[in-house]
């Protein structure tokens, strides 16, 4: 929805996040006399308030919006992490309300802007900060924005050659026009927003039907066999393209890099670089001449993010693990370690089978389970017979019974697998708060390099 359509309609936002408060500055730079409503949590109202006052005007309303209240707007300008399969927005979409976003707004705005959408279960935010990191050292001047946690209508107005936008399965739907649409990986996640496992693939997938070509990870069977009509589709992680062997980053069967350069560690990680190459590569630039970058770019916090070292025991911060398969991948980069592995969390009702079955016949030192979904984790290992699981009422309980499973010489990872939410704001909270049980710092809590350079 183009911005001019909002002229002379009755307007209200849903969230006071940063997106939201990006959304109504946006909209009140466009329509400066328009009234603008804001529906936020109590807790949000003084700061919402001088917000509104700032803006100039601003009814602000704490009350959760029924379809009754959205009904009385022609359009509602939705934050992402309010589902929107709702009962309320569904009764009030049938009621002739309008929903939109931010992320929509500014793709219907921009629609000549070189783009490069990128989304996946895990992997795409280090992904599309990969993008905005090779692109940059090329000289293109490239803007790294979206999920990755800045609002693309913040850098509205501005100018760049190229963006590596991060969509999360919540905006998928809202992008158009793409350049070129990237997919990382697919596995169930999120299931309160999207209701089911095909909800959430469906959604994902949106990305597809928004985009011109569309780059997909070679080795995911389900990913493949839901794209296959793609007419632009090409793949990353197979031989003819770009892939890892052997310990080098290929391109086909030419040896580029050493995988050992990237400082983000792991297996994914090397593969998450080659699709940044064959992103980059797609849009016309010499992916070859800026793969050696890679060296240089700022591993993201809390993402196998190595603290150091504390009365002999090693800490690593994996809070945005969020799916069980991100544990699992976790712990493939810490094989032949001595490790005791946090997992749990808020419970979206992702299955955790496959991962009790990847771990029993080889399992860590310690699997501590805590959090909403740390028995219902715990049970299944239990019946499985895997050895060394334990349960503990929160994370903080779990850190002391980790650090004593391993002792001097080994290693507590937290990577829950699951939502912070149960216990803490965010996963950035949640991993801060495990650097301090450590007694140890996150060098780096924010995203280095994004906005647009």
């Amino acid at each position: 929805m183009h911005w001019t359509k909002l002229e002379g309609r009755r307007i209200a936002a849903w969230g006071f996040g940063r997106e939201g408060r990006a959304t109504l500055a946006w909209l009140r730079k466009r329509l400066p006399a328009a009234p603008l409503t804001l529906f936020c949590l109590p807790s949000e109202e003084e700061e919402a308030r001088a917000f509104g006052k700032a803006l100039g005007s601003l009814d602000v309303r704490t009350a959760v919006p029924d379809d009754g209240l959205l009904a009385a707007f022609d359009i509602v300008v939705k934050s992402p992490g309010i589902s929107a399969y709702r009962s309320e927005i569904l009764a009030a979409r049938k009621r002739g309300t309008a929903f939109t976003s931010g992320t929509a707004l500014w793709f219907a705005a921009h629609p000549e802007a070189r783009t490069i959408a990128v989304t996946g279960t895990k992997g795409k935010s280090t992904t599309t900060a990969m993008i905005a990191h090779l692109a940059r050292s090329l000289g293109v001047r490239t803007a790294l924005a979206g999920n990755i946690g800045l609002p693309l209508l913040e850098l509205d107005g501005e100018q760049a050659d190229l963006w590596a936008i991060e969509l999360s399965s919540f905006q998928t739907a809202e992008a158009t026009n793409v350049d070129l649409g990237v997919v990382t990986s697919l596995y169930e996640e999120h299931l309160d927003w999207h209701g089911s496992v095909e909800q959430y693939v469906q959604d994902k997938l949106r990305l597809a039907d928004a985009s011109k070509a569309l780059l997909i990870n070679g080795q995911q069977g389900t990913l493949i066999e839901r794209t296959q009509g793609h007419a632009g589709r090409f793949f990353f992680g197979r031989p003819e393209g770009w892939h890892v062997d052997g310990g080098w980053i290929h391109r086909g069967g030419d040896r580029v890099v050493q995988a050992s350069i990237i400082p983000a560690p792991g297996a994914h990680n090397a593969l998450n670089a080659c699709a940044a190459l064959a992103a980059v590569e797609h849009m016309g630039l010499d992916a070859v001449a800026a793969a050696p970058s890679l060296a240089t770019f700022h591993a993201l916090p809390h993402r196998l993010q190595p603290l150091g070292e504390r009365d002999g025991i090693t800490y690593i911060n994996d809070s945005i693990s969020t799916t069980p398969m991100a544990t699992l991948a976790a712990l493939e980069t810490l094989l032949g370690k001595r490790v005791a592995v946090i997992v749990g969390g808020h419970d979206r009702g992702l299955d955790w089978h496959g991962f009790v079955d990847a771990v029993k016949d080889n399992p860590p030192a310690a699997i501590v389970c805590q959090g909403k979904n740390g028995s219902r984790i715990h049970h299944l290992l239990e019946e499985a017979g895997v050895a060394n699981a334990s349960l503990h009422t929160d994370v903080a309980h779990a850190f002391e019974f980790a650090r004593a499973a391993v002792g001097t010489g080994g290693t507590v990872l937290l990577s829950p697998g699951a939502p912070s939410f149960d216990q803490f704001k965010d996963y950035a909270d949640r991993g801060r708060a495990f650097a301090a049980m450590a007694g140890l710092e996150v060098e780096a809590n924010s995203i280095v390099g994004m906005g647009i350079a």
